[in-house]
C-alpha cells in the first residue's frame, strides 16, 4: 500500500466518522470531534501485543463486518470514557473504572454500534460494496488468545487506526482506539477499488 493509498483510506474513514460524530454528540450531549490521525499496518505478533495492551486499559466492544467484505472491528473505551458517558447518559457518578455494570455495557454497545454502523455505511457507499455491521458484543477473556487461533486460518490483514474523540467542554482529548481487521481477500479488493478510481486525477497514475 502506497502513502497515497493510505491517505485515501484515511480520508474515506474520516468521512464515515464525521456522520458518526453527529450521532455520538446526541448521546454525549456535547459537540464531538472524531478523526483518524494515523493508520498502521501490523504483522500478527504485533497485533496480539497491541490488543492485549489496549485490553488491559480499556473495555472492549467487538462487531463483525459482513457481506462483500469480511472483517471485524474492536473498539476500546477508556475509564475516562466510561466515567463521562455514565455521568452524561446514565446520570451515574462513577470513578474512572473498567468495571462496568449491565447498564453501562449496554451504553457502550450502543455507542459502538452507532460509530461502526456509520463507518460501514460510508465504506459501502464510497466503495460501492454490499456490506453491513453485525450487532456488537462485549467479548470476555483474553481477546488476543482467541485471535491467535483465527489469524493464521483466516489470513486476516489488520488495518489499525485510532479514533480521537474531543468533547467541547474539555481542553484535553481522549483516545478511542478502533481496530479494523479485514481478511486478505477483502483488503486486496479495497485496494483494487481505490486504484480503479481517479480520486486525485493524474496523481493516482503518477
Amino acid at each position: 500500500m502506497t502513502d497515497l493509498e493510505r491517505d485515501i483510506i484515511r480520508e474515506i474513514l474520516n468521512i464515515g466518522l464525521a456522520r458518526a460524530a453527529d450521532s455520538f454528540a446526541v448521546i454525549a450531549q456535547e459537540r464531538v470531534l472524531l478523526e483518524v490521525p494515523n493508520i498502521d499496518l501490523l504483522v500478527s505478533d504485533d497485533i496480539l501485543r497491541k490488543v492485549r495492551e489496549y485490553q488491559s486499559r480499556h473495555v472492549a466492544i467487538q462487531s463483525d463486518i459482513r457481506g462483500d467484505f469480511n472483517g471485524t472491528t474492536l473498539m476500546f473505551f477508556s475509564g475516562q470514557h466510561v466515567q463521562r458517558l455514565s455521568r452524561v447518559c446514565l446520570r451515574m457518578q462513577t470513578t474512572e473504572t473498567l468495571e462496568v455494570n449491565e447498564l453501562q455495557e449496554s451504553l457502550l454497545l450502543e455507542i459502538s454500534n452507532i460509530i461502526t454502523g456509520a463507518l460501514v455505511t460510508q465504506l459501502a457507499n464510497i466503495l460501492k460494496a454490499n456490506i453491513y455491521g453485525a450487532p456488537p458484543i462485549a467479548p470476555r477473556g483474553d481477546i488476543a488468545e482467541n485471535m491467535q487461533n483465527l489469524l493464521p486460518a483466516q489470513q486476516l490483514q489488520p488495518l489499525i487506526f485510532s479514533v480521537i474523540t474531543q468533547f467541547s467542554d474539555r481542553d484535553n482529548t481522549v483516545e478511542l482506539p478502533l481496530m479494523l481487521f479485514f481478511d486478505r481477500v477483502t483488503f486486496v479488493k479495497i485496494l483494487d477499488i481505490i486504484r480503479s478510481y481517479d480520486f486525485l486525477g493524474s496523481q493516482m497514475s503518477a
